[in-house]
């Protein structure tokens, strides 16, 4: 049988439906361990130590190593999901979520944990979300889809200063800013998701684009192109930082 590959790992959404209701947070952590064979001829002692040792890494109490999933909050959950992934060591770790599911206040604490995980062992994170403040919080690079296509990609923040796709500009102006004093102008998306089983010939967005130009957005999905070093969109009205987008009348 061949081996399930140890340097790319992922961190689920779910902490719960993630985690065998089965075992305890030593099996889990211990499960990459001894699959990969990590430490060689290592005996219960050596693999309990480097459970142990991993979570303290990612701020689990000592007294949980014998504790399920059920008996621990959303957040000690997830951080049974991140050590599971450091486990064997990996170069690449793909975030899918890992703090949708969880409440506001522990979001920040798994976030901080996961940065310092990131600058501490050197790890490459692919950071997957629909919160843009979650991205802008943590990632260099940010790419933007929709329906399964790439839509805008640049630094982070080059891409919060100069949005130029309308569904950046859209998820952008979706973000809460905790000040009352502070006005910003709110993108509402209209009409309807276009199906991504079989999508004509044309922009992905065509359908909710409040720019929508009869003469450009119908002739073939527009290419990705370069506006500004390392910043590429694709829309077809968009050739430029000299293009400004104004809505279809």
């Amino acid at each position: 049988m061949k081996k399930l590959r140890k340097d790319i790992q992922i961190i689920f959404q779910d902490p719960f439906s993630s985690l065998n209701p089965r075992k305890t947070v030593y099996d889990t952590i211990s499960g990459p361990l001894k699959y990969h064979n990590i430490i060689p001829n290592a005996t219960r002692a050596d693999i309990e130590l480097r459970v142990l040792e991993l979570m303290e890494t990612v701020g689990l109490a000592e007294r949980l190593i014998n504790a399920y999933p059920h008996e621990l909050d959303g957040g000690r959950r997830q951080r049974i999901g991140i050590a599971r992934a450091l486990a064997v060591e990996p170069k690449f770790i793909v975030c899918d979520e890992p703090v949708s599911a969880l409440d506001v206040s522990i979001q920040a604490q798994i976030l901080n944990l996961l940065k310092e995980i990131q600058r501490d062992r050197g790890l490459t994170f692919i950071f997957i979300t629909h919160d843009l403040s979650v991205v802008n919080h943590f990632s260099n690079d940010i790419l933007v889809m929709y329906l399964g296509k790439e839509v805008e990609r640049a630094p982070a923040e080059e891409l919060f200063a100069n949005p130029m796709h309308p569904y950046t500009k859209a998820l952008l102006s979706a973000i809460l800013v905790p000040e009352a004093d502070v006005e910003f102008e709110r993108v509402i998306l209209r009409g309807e998701i276009s199906s991504p089983l079989d999508p004509p010939d044309e922009c992905r967005f065509v359908k909710r684009c409040n720019f929508y130009s009869e003469d450009e957005c119908v002739v073939g999905m527009p290419p990705l192109i370069e506006i500004a070093p390392n910043h590429m969109v694709a829309c077809h009205r968009v050739k430029s930082y000299k293009d400004v987008l104004h809505p279809a009348d």
